[in-house]
């Protein structure tokens, strides 16, 4: 009897936890609505968190993450289901993007565990390939994180999987969320009869969204110097931003010289010159400056500069040229903004509150977002703007234990059982599935063409920063200050593009003496006349002899009936 007794007691803790576990399933499978999956398949993947986290249970885990909405109802809300599911206790720190990097760059360098894993962007991909210092997931998920990888993960359902694997063709990341930098505009004032009409004459064609970097030249002077007031507001037909401050460099390094045409065809990047202007032959980073093959000082890449310091200084507000990036974020939401060519759709939620003057009285909003214009240099076949991938990694200085029960939190965030509920509260899809759901099109005429994006053939050609990039938070900080000596004209745009090319040489350089990357570290080539680059195919292009062809614009809703064609652009709009 006795020892009958003792065994039962000894088996009461887990039927306890089996039933919290079941009880807790139950739950949050009515919070996590919609979703892609039949209620017993959803169930099902629940509940498979449950059983494989018996191993872990009471132990307490610690993620981080940038501050976005996306990564707050994670942490408010996924790490709450999980641990009730799991019994695992789930800290989910959110702290600003660049302490994200330095305390990844800590546990790089030091090889301390420091959080047992990152949801860190996959603008990293080419410092994680070559330090070895994160676990490529390809071989995770058939060795060691085999027995705790969620059958119906479905990593081909993932949006940004080319984003984060690298050229050894291996997985380094899972993307956790994503949102593209776009082109934004006041559908409401482009579709005014008496603005087009206007419109037409001066410039000889239509108001629409613009193709091309002289339509959007075009259209920013309209607003500014023809149209300047609408309803008795002074209206402008730009918005940016130009402190000196780090994110600043996101303003550039997040893609604008590939919107300008700086490097060479290919997606997701460039190849062999990307948009940072850095030559790859093979994996091997060779050069920034136009005298080693590279595009970062071409005149392509200083066009994108002096544009963007002429359009600021032109027809945005006084107060743009003094503001970051978070601070010139709602500007567009008060209503006197026309226009913005470089605006991220992690603002969509923001601009589509009720209330504001941008949205109208049945909440729908006066806005519209669309494919970023390009520039002069520009050819098909090249990635027309950036995406950010924030994405799960799991470091090798983290213990195999710990690494294994935050991979189940890792693969709970963006499980399809959760997954499309996320991202309706995020507005940051990672999963074809979920943007393609039902539910998204009802949503669809709230969120000013965010699902039309997502849906369409152009979505392949905005990818985040990519593998010809060895050493990103060494490489991305040299940008901000660059540019900020020729937002103020104590450089030139050339002298400013100049000087980043040398400095990103001198750091090539140095991980090349290091050997860092083995077989793909970089390998500088020897300088040249740059003429001799220039001469030659692709990039670095040569100056064109007219940087601002005739504008072209399309016609927003003929826009929207090719993309359901699964066509990029109507059939007879070009430039």
């Amino acid at each position: 009897m006795g020892t009958a007794a003792a065994g039962a007691g000894l088996a009461m803790p887990g039927i306890i936890r089996a039933q919290d576990a079941s009880a807790a399933v139950q739950k949050w499978a009515e919070e996590f609505q919609p979703t892609t999956l039949s209620r017993d398949e959803q169930i099902k993947e629940l509940e498979w968190f449950a059983k494989v986290a018996e191993p872990f249970r009471g132990q307490t885990i610690n993620v981080v993450s940038e501050t976005i909405t996306t990564h707050e109802y994670e942490a408010q809300t996924l790490a709450r289901a999980f641990s009730e599911i799991t019994g695992i206790t789930l800290n989910h720190d959110l702290i600003q993007e660049g302490d994200v990097i330095e305390k990844l760059q800590t546990q790089m360098q030091s090889d301390q565990n420091i959080y047992d894993a990152y949801v860190n962007d996959s603008d990293l991909i080419g410092t994680h390939f070559r330090y070895q210092k994160v676990v490529p997931l390809s071989d995770w998920m058939t060795g060691e994180g085999k027995k705790f990888t969620l059958e119906t993960l479905d990593v081909d359902d993932f949006m940004g999987k080319s984003f984060t694997t690298g050229p050894d063709g291996k997985l380094y990341q899972l993307p956790d969320q994503q949102f593209a930098n776009l082109y934004w505009f006041r559908y409401d004032w482009f579709t005014d009869p008496k603005l087009k009409e206007q419109f037409q004459k001066i410039y000889g064609y239509e108001l629409g969204v613009p193709v091309n970097w002289s339509a959007y030249e075009d259209i920013a002077e309209f607003f500014s110097e023809h149209v300047k007031q609408i309803d008795g507001v002074q209206v402008y037909g730009h918005m940016d931003y130009g402190k000196k401050d780090p994110s600043l460099g996101w303003r550039f390094t997040d893609a604008w010289l590939s919107m300008a045409g700086e490097g060479d065809k290919g997606i997701p990047n460039g190849l062999p010159v990307d948009e940072w202007g850095i030559r790859m032959e093979g994996c091997r980073p060779v050069g920034s400056s136009v005298s080693r093959g590279g595009g970062t000082n071409s005149p392509a890449a200083v066009y994108a500069l002096q544009k963007y310091i002429d359009w600021l200084k032109k027809y945005a507000p006084p107060q743009a040229a003094g503001m970051t990036f978070s601070e010139a974020g709602p500007v567009p939401g008060q209503g006197n903004i026309a226009q913005q060519i470089f605006w991220y759709t992690a603002f969509t939620a923001d601009l589509a509150k009720p209330g504001l003057p941008v949205v109208n009285e049945d909440g729908t909003p006066k806005w519209r977002m669309a494919p970023s214009p390009h520039g002069a240099y520009w050819e098909e076949g090249m990635k027309l703007g950036y995406q950010d991938a924030g994405s799960w990694t799991l470091m090798k200085s983290t213990p195999l234990e710990r690494r294994q029960a935050a991979w189940l939190y890792a693969q709970f965030c963006v499980c399809k059982a959760v997954s499309l509920k996320k991202t309706h509260v995020g507005l940051t899809p990672i999963r074809d599935s979920d943007i393609q759901h039902e539910s998204f099109t009802k949503r669809a005429p709230e969120l000013g063409g965010l699902v039309e994006f997502y849906r369409s053939p152009a979505r392949v050609a905005w990818t985040p920063t990519g593998n010809n990039v060895p050493d990103y938070p060494k490489l991305a900080q040299l940008w901000w200050a660059n540019v900020a000596e020729a937002v103020t004209g104590e450089k030139t745009a050339q002298q400013a593009m100049d000087n980043l090319a040398s400095q990103q040489d001198r750091i090539l350089q140095r991980l090349e003496r290091a050997g860092i990357g083995g077989e793909c570290a970089p390998k500088l080539n020897e300088e040249e006349d740059p003429q001799v680059w220039l001469d030659r195919e692709g990039a670095p292009k040569p100056k064109l002899d007219n940087e601002k062809p005739q504008g072209a614009t399309v016609d927003y809703d003929r826009l929207l009936a090719a993309w359901k064609e699964n066509k990029v652009m109507p059939d007879d709009v070009k430039g």
